[in-house]
């Protein structure tokens, strides 16, 4: 059974956010968004705990009152954002995004380069829900045209899960 079927209380709930290490200012404002919204729905925020997007999705959660864990890929528990609130080193790089995409129940997708696109692809292949922000052209993925329609997307998905 996959995670993602089982019922589940919210608080158990992950959701990764996953996108770009740089941030312009309408990417830090989507970011923070989805952020707000996913801890505003008592899920878990879970990312690669570093600087931009990242950075802001964390910001966006401890605002909304709600619990970031960033996976690093350093040795240094210091590398985080200072909006993780669990800060988890790993010492593998970018081999990392694997675990970001395993520990999620659900994935939103923010824009990006590579890195995001291989966490997108690694959630798929572990069977997550994507819920697509950033214009990605992946096959699988849930389409969403902005912050209100991730969150109904995200709220039919725990509606279906608890």
């Amino acid at each position: 059974m996959n995670r993602g079927q089982k019922r589940m209380r919210r608080q158990e709930i992950t959701v990764s956010i996953v996108g770009s290490h740089e941030a312009t200012p309408a990417t830090a404002k989507l970011a923070q968004a989805v952020g707000r919204m996913v801890s505003g729905l008592g899920c878990v925020l879970v990312c690669g705990g570093l600087q931009g997007l990242m950075r802001e999705a964390c910001r966006g959660a401890k605002e909304a009152g709600g619990t970031t864990i960033g996976i690093l890929p350093g040795n240094d528990k210091s590398d985080a954002n200072d909006f993780v609130d669990i800060a988890l080193p790993t010492t593998i790089g970018y081999s990392r995004n694997v675990i970001v995409a395993a520990s999620a129940d659900i994935v939103i997708a923010l824009p990006g380069s590579y890195g995001t696109e291989s966490e997108i692809c690694y959630a798929l292949v572990y069977g997550r829900p994507v819920i697509d922000l950033g214009g990605w052209k992946i096959k699988g993925m849930l389409k969403a045209r902005g912050v209100p329609e991730a969150q109904r997307i995200l709220k039919a998905w725990l509606e279906k899960i608890q």
